[in-house]
């Protein structure tokens, strides 16, 4: 997937771009999107995601007052659906949601911008959403986000993560690919 963050100066101090963007680079991208909606309104916002085309649609807790209702119309309009939480929200009380999800993303940063450090502070998260997943019989997805290298990925990966997003750690250097390659060898010599 290539994840697109879609910020809108509200949620998080940043703004990116909005649907429109979205649109083209589904239009022109081989590869499906994976967008995140560090956004206010998502029950405004997040079926239109699905419906241009997004292959994966993920909000924020922090942003849904009805996070179940929200993630049953993203799954009806046939895109998958993601939950994600800020480093300083509990993870407990959103466990008994996993069954409605597709994916459970934890920022491993304070969402808004690129380049921060990963926070292991939050690996215990991870490893709660791993073990109600297993207690549960899903298969979810557990995503982080926010400093992932070729350190950090497998700290992830130990603490029950199996989907990564990099950005600097991928774009910063000169060769996207290898970096890319070099995340995918760190996973896998982990398992």
């Amino acid at each position: 997937f290539v994840h697109v963050d879609v910020m809108d100066n509200h949620f998080v101090p940043n703004l990116t771009f909005g649907p429109q963007m979205v649109q083209r680079i589904v239009d022109v991208s081989p590869i499906p999107l994976d967008v995140h909606l560090m956004i206010s309104h998502v029950n405004r916002w997040a079926p239109g995601y699905a419906e241009m085309g997004c292959a994966s649609v993920t909000f924020h807790v922090e942003a849904s007052d009805d996070p179940i209702a929200l993630a049953r119309q993203i799954r009806s309009i046939g895109a998958r659906v993601g939950l994600a939480i800020k480093p300083g929200t509990p993870v407990e009380p959103y466990l008994e949601l996993l069954p409605e999800f597709d994916q459970f993303l934890v920022m491993t940063v304070e969402p808004g911008f690129g380049g921060q450090k990963f926070m292991e502070s939050v690996m215990p998260k991870l490893q709660v959403l791993r073990a109600e997943a297993r207690r549960i019989g899903s298969d979810v997805w557990l995503q982080v986000d926010g400093g992932v290298t070729l350190d950090t990925i497998v700290i992830a990966a130990e603490n029950g993560a199996d989907t990564f997003v990099a950005g600097s750690s991928v774009y910063n250097g000169t060769n996207p690919e290898h970096a890319i390659a070099g995340l995918r060898s760190a996973v896998a010599h982990h398992h």
